[in-house]
């Protein structure tokens, strides 16, 4: 059988018979993996506590016909054990890993999807911005790769030069005077300022908005998400439990 080895974060693992376990990943280089790591729920195991999701690990499996073959597996950024310790941490990084899994394909690059992560991972674990404003920048970002732009700014619908009040989540973010569709919503202008930076990684003007403005961006964010993918991110409401 062939084998690969490419850089790999852990988006979610199950359980297999008595001592495997199945571990979902993202490569760098083939995308979305499907992977058996066997015994890996034994005590002796050699890598069992870097196929946690989280970490970013350096990864050489077998290929098989429905589900590859973890042969090695080493460490390269612990994330998932410094997250683990940080509650809201913690619940951001499930909606986030949830989502990449969501967005990215089997056995196709991911290159853009795989460096977008590991930075929010990486924002998470140093604890250096609130950790629900990096989930948002991360939200909007991957969206936007996954060919979800949201607009805060510009009209979504005609591209009239903004900036402009109502937000449209059906289509696409802030709409003008003339395309504004029944049910849009008015956020406060620091609130589309805040999305702005967010997605844009400005994060002098995304530290110092205000609770209410960020609970707003929360929001919107959320019914984003929930929007433009097929099915829900069960994770989230874990996430709003823990605000």
């Amino acid at each position: 059988m062939p084998t690969y080895r490419d850089a790999a974060i852990v988006l979610r693992t199950y359980k297999l018979g008595e001592a495997d376990r199945i571990v979902i990943m993202l490569g760098r280089g083939r995308g979305r993996i499907r992977a058996v790591a066997k015994g890996v729920r034994r005590t002796s195991s050699k890598f069992g506590a870097r196929l946690e999701p989280g970490m970013v690990v350096d990864v050489q499996c077998y290929e098989g016909r429905s589900l590859d073959i973890i042969t090695q597996a080493d460490g390269l950024a612990p994330y998932g054990d410094m997250i683990a310790r940080d509650y809201p941490a913690f619940t951001a990084s499930n909606v986030m890993l949830e989502t990449c899994e969501q967005l990215t394909d089997d056995q196709e690059p991911a290159v853009a999807h795989f460096r977008l992560l590991a930075g929010g991972l990486a924002a998470l674990a140093g604890q250096e911005h609130d950790s629900r404003m990096v989930l948002d920048s991360y939200l909007l970002r991957a969206l936007a790769i996954g060919g979800w732009r949201a607009s805060f700014v510009d009209c979504a619908r005609c591209g009239m030069t903004g900036p402009h009040r109502a937000f449209h989540v059906p289509s696409g973010g802030v709409v003008c005077p003339v395309c504004r569709p029944p049910g849009s919503t008015a956020p406060a202008p620091e609130t589309l300022a805040l999305l702005q930076a967010l997605f844009a990684g400005d994060w002098s003007v995304a530290d110092a908005a205000q609770g209410r403005h960020r609970g707003e961006a929360n929001g919107l964010v959320a019914a984003y998400l929930q929007w433009h993918l097929e099915r829900g991110v069960r994770s989230l409401r874990h996430l709003e439990r823990s605000l």
